[in-house]
């Protein structure tokens, strides 16, 4: 069936405005929808969410399209923000920006859409779709350094088919001087950074309201202890501000950095130097994976991955190993973090990933 009547995600940006713009230029039937996922503390200085709703209501004035609002904040609570403190209180780093992109951008918000009458939706990400031989690829964008296909690895067959991104193949600028030729207001805004339901409040601040704070010490792998930490659910591996040491009389002088975590004796573990080989890791343990596909790539072939998103791809093998899967790198990783995903890629085409839960040098 052809794709008529398309749902789009604004939340008030120059992406997903624009996003719309393009699909109503494009003859497509296009109905706005603003979602609203965080409550309870959205009246300080840090929520932006009213504005943006502003923001995404005089784009689609001005544009011509119906927008409406909905509340999925109590689906975000379940589905991410509950595994989001899980996981900190385990002493992982979780991405929930993930999560929410499966579980509330493309499942809650998709079946809204579809209920709606609409035949895809559509968002600001920046990646692409295809389909080749009735397999739905995930590509990256044409923007390297936009690319957000890290975030959608997650995303299932049915998902993609229903998905459209209308910017996989601009660039930033080409999307700014859109929203400016059409007179899009917000075409010079600030891209928002962060987790979504946080804003760009102080993030130990936040975490304390519903974590509990249980300091203590930092050691250096060798069990001398250098400092004191606030709590271990604060940090994350690689970590260098706000440690609050500096370099001792007996020390090279060099920054510390968070190199793990000993969560039976409460106590953070650091070293000195960025290039230290307790950040070092070539192989790495991955749970929970999921391939795009339904199914595991030919795994005697060399791929590429990424442990962090910005990070630049790197070679790697791939393993199945005990119902979990392994990667191997030829050149160290940098602080390789449980709790975070490693994903995978064959060239332009994301094959999915797993949530990283062990490596080693």
């Amino acid at each position: 069936m052809a794709v008529k009547r398309v749902v789009v995600g604004m939340s008030g940006g120059v992406d997903s405005s624009v996003t719309a713009l393009l699909l109503k230029q494009q003859g497509y039937e296009v109905i706005g929808l603003f979602m609203k996922n965080w409550e309870g503390d959205d009246t300080d200085d840090y929520c932006s969410s009213r504005q943006d709703l502003l923001d995404a209501v005089s784009v689609a004035d001005v544009i011509d399209i119906p927008i409406d609002q909905v509340n999925f904040a109590q689906e975000y609570r379940e589905r991410v923000f509950s595994y989001f403190l899980r996981e900190y209180e385990a002493g992982r780093t979780p991405n929930p920006d993930i999560l929410c992109n499966s579980e509330i951008k493309f499942k809650a918000f998709l079946d809204h859409a579809l209920e709606l009458g609409a035949d895809a939706v559509a968002t600001g990400h920046y990646a692409q779709v295809r389909e080749v031989d009735g397999l739905f690829q995930l590509l990256k964008a044409e923007d390297a350094s936009k690319d957000q296909s890290y975030f959608l690895h997650r995303l299932n067959q049915a998902q993609l088919s229903k998905s459209m991104f209308p910017l996989g193949k601009l660039m930033k600028s080409q999307v700014r001087d859109i929203a400016r030729q059409y007179g899009l207001h917000n075409h010079a805004k600030k891209d928002s950074t962060g987790i979504c339901f946080i804003g760009e409040r102080p993030f130990r601040d936040f975490l304390n309201r519903y974590l509990p704070t249980q300091p203590g010490e930092m050691v250096t792998p060798a069990g001398k202890v250098v400092g004191q930490h606030q709590g271990l659910s604060f940090y994350t591996l690689g970590q260098r501000q706000g440690l609050g040491i500096g370099g001792g009389k007996d020390s090279t002088g060099e920054p510390w950095f968070v190199c793990g975590k000993d969560m039976a004796h409460n106590r953070l573990i650091v070293v000195q130097g960025h290039d230290h080989p307790a950040l070092q890791a070539h192989d790495l343990t991955a749970l929970d994976m999921h391939w795009i596909a339904g199914v595991a790539p030919d795994l005697s072939r060399d791929y590429a991955a990424k442990t962090r998103y910005r990070q630049q791809d790197a070679d790697c093998r791939i393993a199945a190993q005990d119902g979990s899967i392994h990667f191997h790198f030829p050149a160290a990783q940098w602080a390789v973090t449980p709790g975070q995903s490693v994903v995978a890629y064959d060239g332009a085409v994301c094959l999915g990933g797993g949530i990283i839960e062990s490596s080693r040098s």
